[in-house]
């Protein structure tokens, strides 16, 4: 199956001298390929080609702009990048259509830029062994050095699903049988006590706008966490980790 499914699809790229030497030490990771910039030099870039030599890993040569191209950021890339395997990290469509994958709990992102944020919820929702966690292309911080530092190098093993949008992702879900719920202040349904049928995805929206309208319509079930003593609302990745443990409480009644 993954012959057919994009590099972009199979890999998290990491760019800059520090992140990439440090998953060149990282013997727990693999490492697809490593590229640096003609004319790039320096101790940095010294400590990366020797850390790829011990690895048995031919370092390639690419332009300065080709690079900046393929690294994602071209502020950023500081003349060299890395491929890194993530071996969980799946298209949606292709996880849908698995019958190895049998996705039970899923959640999606829908407008979360802050890299913080998704870091922090990719770390926690695979330490509460959910199914997947819908990452869009589009409209979400994409998986760069930030995300995975603030994941502390969880990004790499979490059960990352790829699609183009959140609205996308989401009516996939739905017409494969999902149930969607959608997490507001205003919830309907108190989290802990709704009636969530399975396979259910929750849909996380940004702090300010919400869900998207696209996503919002889908929405089969709104939810909301009891909340004490005036506080409106929790950051999203707070909110995210309520819900990725209620997941765990309920399979565990």
């Amino acid at each position: 199956m993954t012959a057919d499914i994009s590099p972009k699809d199979r890999f998290i790229t990491v760019y800059g001298r520090n992140p990439v030497h440090e998953v060149l030490l990282d013997d727990s990771l693999t490492v697809d390929k490593v590229v640096i910039a003609e004319g790039a030099r320096g101790e940095g870039i010294r400590e990366i080609r020797a850390a790829a030599r011990r690895r048995g890993l031919v370092v390639q040569l690419a332009s300065p702009d080709r690079v900046k191209k393929l690294a994602g950021n071209g502020r950023q890339d500081q003349g060299v990048f890395a491929d890194v395997v993530a071996p969980r990290m799946l298209p949606l469509d292709a996880a849908l259509n698995s019958d190895a994958s049998r996705l039970r709990t899923v959640l999606v992102l829908d407008g979360l830029t802050t890299p913080a944020n998704v870091g922090m919820i990719l770390r926690t929702a695979t330490a509460a062994g959910l199914d997947g966690i819908v990452v869009p292309r589009r409209g979400v911080a994409s998986i760069d050095p930030l995300v995975v530092k603030a994941s502390a190098g969880v990004a790499f093993r979490a059960p990352i699903l790829k699609a183009f949008t959140a609205g996308e992702a989401v009516a996939a879900l739905k017409a494969d049988g999902f149930h969607i719920v959608g997490l507001d202040a205003e919830g309907d349904d108190d989290l802990f006590t709704a009636h969530l049928p399975e396979p259910v995805a929750f849909v996380l929206g940004s702090e300010t706008a919400g869900l998207s309208p696209d996503v919002a319509e889908l929405v089969d079930t709104w939810v909301s966490i009891p909340m004490a003593a005036g506080v409106e609302s929790l950051n999203v990745a707070a909110a995210g980790a309520v819900v990725c443990f209620e997941l765990v409480r309920r399979a565990r009644a």
